[in-house]
């Protein structure tokens, strides 16, 4: 059992700012070797990232509490949960996931009112908390969202399906994250995200238009050498002055 040393948003707090971060989707771990593969990525995750899918929201079932919870138990790393679900039930799976133990929870803004409310939530349990815009969602549906959040994150391709090429419109849409959160002053607090498309080309274009974590998936788990994959991811630099 791995303990951490920091938790919920101090945790969040205390990731660097100075380069890109590394988000491990553990979508893409070998989930019949888990343990074996979080410790693989220990050393270079800078947190963990777990999709939750209601099969609703978007297509199949992705993961649970008591996976998050085992997870939890063998990580000194922030766990950042994905909530990819309907608004009428996104309350009570914020809830769910942080007594699993998850640091940081991501709505999506496409919840609304419901999606505020579990921000709220997240907040009052002691976590912290995060939105997320489906590709085809104005960027703009972001403003109620950042004076509540550490995160945005931006899908560059369709939700909940692997394997896809990234958007053309997702650097355009990233710049324009970017230009709202600095108009809300909130530029320096909040981590812009982009998740989907993640692949070896396009990872420079995201980090140049001013990603400052991008979710890995095969591109991570893939590679036989992984310190010098991470050690490529962090040396990327940002345009954004």
């Amino acid at each position: 059992m791995t303990s951490k040393t920091l938790s919920g948003p101090a945790a969040i707090a205390a990731l660097p700012r100075n380069r890109i971060l590394g988000e491990f989707s553990l979508w893409s771990a070998d989930l019949a070797n888990m343990e074996a593969d979080l410790r693989r990525i220990e050393p270079y995750a800078d947190l963990h990232h777990i999709d939750v899918a209601d099969a609703r929201f978007t297509p199949g079932f992705l993961f649970f509490p008591d996976f998050v919870a085992r997870i939890a138990k063998a990580t000194a790393k922030p766990i950042h949960v994905h909530l990819m679900v309907e608004a009428e039930i996104v309350e009570e799976q914020t809830r769910q996931f942080i007594e699993a133990g998850a640091d940081l929870i991501s709505v999506h803004a496409e919840n609304g009112e419901a999606g505020l409310r579990a921000i709220a939530l997240a907040k009052k349990l002691g976590a912290e908390a995060g939105v997320v815009l489906r590709l085809e969602t104005p960027v703009s549906a972001v403003r109620p969202f950042i004076d509540h959040v550490a995160f945005v994150t931006l899908l560059g391709t369709s939700i909940g399906v692997k394997g896809q090429s990234l958007s053309e419109k997702a650097c355009d849409r990233l710049i324009e994250a970017r230009s709202l959160l600095k108009q809300s002053g909130r530029e320096d607090q909040v981590i812009l995200a982009a998740d989907g498309g993640i692949r070896e080309q396009t990872v420079p274009l995201l980090r140049a238009v001013g990603a400052q974590t991008v979710v890995l998936g095969s591109l991570a788990f893939g590679d036989k050498n992984l310190g010098d994959r991470i050690a490529w991811l962090h040396g990327l630099e940002s345009r954004v002055s």
